[in-house]
């Protein structure tokens, strides 16, 4: 189809129109909130973060601009299985029965440990997460499957919430038949901070679910998606900033779109008062 030179010339020099001036200030701004959330945000989350942020958006328009731009969240995948039986009698019941639900923090905390590659070998990560609010209240790197691996996440999480004033007596600490969460240290901790014991069914991801969610999404997150890794210093650096992020910045869906930390705030707001845990044991009978 043949053009006129002057309509060729009128278009080029036609100034943009007003949905292009505002299409690259809301492509500006998305580049910048997907690159500060470690590039993981689908559309959903993107919309949610940005309306949090006060940039009104709709989302069929956050949704246009990301799929022209090129820009994506991150898929979770399946990682290999990082259980090894103990060796030993466990008479420890289910206390949970696969019902990953809590009416407060510190009433119940689920426990794993995953594998990430690094250049000098396997690092092994223990995570203690708090199913009220998905935050992760303790971590902890190790070359090595041993038993402190473990309980160093255990005592993070323990000391993290006494550090703030929050009563953990009772609360209920599930984990897989692993041979670090077997381990008489272990389940002697366990008693002295007046916890209350509970295991899945071994090699079962769904009897300690939540764990095994959270382990997909950090390996997709910050593993795959931010490595390779050389050696378990720069995982180690990188782990801490992204716990910081996942607890007081990352939007969770299953909590209503708002960071774990938010979470806990806003139900101690309504709950000022300091709640026991003793009896949520008696309450899964």
């Amino acid at each position: 189809m043949q053009i006129a030179p002057s309509t060729y010339y009128a278009a080029k020099a036609r100034p943009p129109s007003a949905r292009a001036v505002a299409d690259e200030q809301h492509l500006q701004v998305l580049r910048r909130v997907h690159s500060e959330n470690y590039g993981v945000y689908g559309v959903r989350k993107m919309h949610a973060e940005l309306n949090r942020r006060g940039h009104r958006i709709a989302r069929c328009t956050v949704h246009r601009l990301m799929r022209a731009d090129g820009l994506r969240g991150i898929s979770r995948g399946k990682g290999p299985r990082t259980t090894i039986p103990g060796s030993g009698p466990d008479t420890r019941p289910d206390l949970l029965d696969r019902d990953f639900k809590a009416p407060a923090p510190n009433r119940v905390w689920v426990a794993d440990i995953t594998y990430c590659r690094t250049f000098a070998g396997w690092v092994y990560a223990a995570f203690v997460i708090d199913v009220y609010s998905r935050r992760v209240v303790g971590w902890q790197l190790s070359k090595s499957l041993r038993t402190d691996l473990a309980l160093d996440a255990l005592e993070m999480g323990l000391w993290t919430r006494q550090h703030a004033g929050q009563d953990t007596t009772g609360v209920i600490a599930h984990s897989d038949k692993g041979v670090q969460y077997l381990a008489v240290r272990y389940t002697q901790r366990l008693a002295e901070a007046g916890a209350v014991a509970s295991v899945g069914s071994t090699g079962d991801s769904y009897d300690n679910a939540l764990a095994e969610a959270f382990n997909s999404l950090f390996k997709a997150e910050l593993v795959q998606n931010k490595g390779p890794w050389k050696i378990i210093d720069d995982l180690e650096i990188a782990v801490a900033e992204y716990i910081d992020w996942f607890n007081h910045r990352r939007l969770h869906g299953e909590i209503g779109l708002v960071p774990p930390v938010e979470f806990e705030d806003e139900h101690y707001r309504h709950n000022p008062a300091p709640t026991t845990v003793g009896a949520s044991v008696q309450s899964l009978h």
